[in-house]
């Protein structure tokens, strides 16, 4: 927590749950990833934290933006981004979102299939494309491999197709799993798209982009390499496998630029002893994974939390949501050590909260408000 957070926290009690965000972490991120990867355009995967503040701060540095939606694309307009600064990343779009995308200055999008294909074609004629290869996830907390991507083999004769109906086939994008906690998962797919490269343009397809995709890690329960290794691993990657004959690069870091800038504090709703088959402590917030912590879904996302309480006797505490849906159960399978002496009404603060949980907040569930979030 910085000491910015830590002095917004002391100064006045608010009501719980609610995210605060320090801006200057954000940009401090961003700064050190330029400066590690110079040759490379950061695009900001917005769905992370969408805030006006955050959006406009890394605008103000010049970041680009990943959007996937035309909310998110009409929110960078509205704040000033250029069209030119934005890359339409999903592979799953309406057609009539593509025409307002493509009519409002938007010429970089996504595919992987041959449907999507043809729908670019049709709403976005000559725009640049890039197809998204599949990746196995592994290393990843939150693993992207099912519902995105195809193979190399597919990915192949989607851009050839792609030149055929006037498109630009500009270059192969890939997505190593979000919380990525190996900086060696970039070489296979840096790899694959070597080859696809060499293979295309034996047959007179030229690529000039590869989107590395995101996955840079917040700081969660287990420690994760710094942001200097995964950069290391990319330019040892891309050197490997492409030489001098480097394309341009995107990366489109989220949770790796939010993450850690933000922390969620919230309220002890109730502390109560189950004997379901075996005694155990449930402590109950005032958050759960309907109020911003879907992340806990499979327990992918393990957050690290604070009580103004630590340092004393502790007890294994299962985690739960104040919901009225079973469901709402954050840790279960591996029970929070948390103080013994814990109480109704006590804050507690939930760290590296900045991505992924303002922007899930469901909007009334149970009449609960969406988690508020304060940008300082």
């Amino acid at each position: 927590m910085s000491e910015k957070i830590a002095n917004f926290l002391a100064e006045k009690r608010r009501d719980t749950p609610f995210l605060v965000l320090d801006l200057d972490l954000v940009v401090d991120r961003y700064r050190c990833l330029k400066e590690t990867l110079p040759n490379v355009d950061i695009y900001y995967a917005i769905k992370a934290n969408p805030a006006d503040e955050v959006v406009r701060a890394l605008a103000d540095e010049g970041s680009c933006f990943d959007i996937a939606s035309l909310p998110e694309m009409d929110a960078c307009l509205r704040l000033g981004v250029g069209a030119s600064r934005l890359s339409f990343g999903h592979t799953i779009k309406k057609e009539r979102d593509i025409a307002r995308a493509h009519s409002s200055g938007l010429d970089l999008f996504a595919f992987d299939s041959a449907g999507e294909l043809e729908k670019l074609a049709c709403a976005a004629p000559e725009s640049r494309v890039f197809c998204r290869l599949t990746t196995k996830g592994e290393g990843a907390d939150w693993p992207l491999s099912k519902k995105f991507g195809c193979e190399v083999d597919i990915a192949e004769g989607l851009l050839k197709r792609a030149q055929q109906l006037g498109l630009k086939p500009h270059g192969i994008s890939f997505h190593v799993g979000s919380q990525q906690t190996d900086p060696e998962q970039w070489d296979v797919a840096i790899a694959e798209a070597a080859e696809l490269f060499r293979v295309l343009e034996k047959v007179g397809v030229k690529l000039e982009l590869i989107n590395l995709g995101g996955g840079l890690p917040a700081r969660y329960l287990s420690e994760v390499p710094t942001v200097a290794r995964y950069c290391d691993a990319i330019n040892a990657s891309m050197h490997k496998y492409f030489g001098n004959q480097m394309p341009a690069m995107i990366l489109e870091p989220g949770r790796g630029l939010v993450g850690d800038a933000g922390v969620i504090q919230a309220e002890v709703v109730l502390v109560a002893d189950r004997h379901n088959g075996s005694a155990s402590r449930w402590v109950y917030l005032d958050i759960g994974k309907f109020g911003g912590l879907p992340e806990t879904i499979g327990e992918a996302i393990k957050y690290r939390i604070r009580t103004s309480r630590d340092g004393g006797e502790t007890v294994p505490s299962i985690l739960a949501g104040p919901t009225c849906e079973e469901l709402d159960v954050l840790y279960e399978r591996t029970p929070y050590p948390l103080p013994k002496d814990l109480q109704v009404g006590d804050r507690i603060e939930i760290q590296s909260a900045g991505a992924y949980t303002w922007s899930y907040s469901a909007v009334c569930f149970n009449g609960i408000p969406p988690l508020k979030q304060y940008v300082i």
